[in-house]
């Protein structure tokens, strides 16, 4: 009796242990990484309800037989109604997936081990530095209405980078309106190593 009352002492505190390090990795990488670089405070009570609310509801799943399966449907369930609710960028798409991959990894194992603590150190660590300011800082995507119908491409982009004192690197023409004379077009270009630079300090610095 004794052994067993141990033994169940023994995994509560892994269980308390795994809680620990999950609330740990997602308060870095919402509080720590996240908000401090793009300031939109709805997602942070995402993230937290939907990690915390994976981890509990994956912990009470891995008691059963079908657990992961369970889990990796739950998965699934909550990435499509979440994605489908509102509009998310792409860089909080991976921050959204995170969240819910943390509280997996936590909520589906018994004990802290190697593999599920690097696992989720891993996950925060590709958060940070993928979407560090300093990566590709001079790059930007932009989708922009101009007030002229343009029908040649170099016409257009030799416009384009006199505009935004950039170089244009694609584009593609979205629609063009010959009758009320407008382009909306689609593109990607990279600031001056100068602008791309101080850019990057007020991010940092922020």
């Amino acid at each position: 009796m004794d052994g067993l009352e141990r033994n169940m002492k023994g995994e509560a505190v892994d269980k308390l242990l795994i809680i620990g390090v999950d609330v740990v990795a997602i308060a870095v990488l919402t509080f720590g990484v996240y908000f401090p670089r793009h300031h939109r405070r709805d997602l942070v009570a995402a993230f937290l309800g939907i990690n915390v609310g994976v981890l509990a509801t994956t912990m009470v799943l891995a008691s059963a037989p079908v657990g992961a399966g369970l889990g990796l449907g739950l998965f699934g369930v909550l990435s499509i109604i979440r994605l489908r609710s509102s509009e998310i960028a792409q860089h909080e798409i991976a921050y959204y997936f995170a969240a819910l991959a943390l509280g997996l990894l936590a909520g589906l194992s018994d004990t802290l081990g190697p593999l599920s603590g690097g696992l989720m150190a891993l996950i925060v660590a590709a958060l940070f530095g993928g979407d560090h300011p300093a990566l590709f800082g001079r790059h930007r995507q932009q989708t922009m209405l101009l007030d002229r119908a343009f029908t040649d491409e170099t016409a257009l982009r030799a416009h384009l980078e006199g505009r935004l004192g950039a170089r244009v690197l694609n584009l593609t023409v979205r629609h063009v309106d010959t009758v009320n004379d407008t382009t909306l077009v689609e593109l990607r270009y990279v600031l001056p190593a100068t602008v791309g630079a101080a850019r990057a300090d007020r991010v940092g610095a922020a």
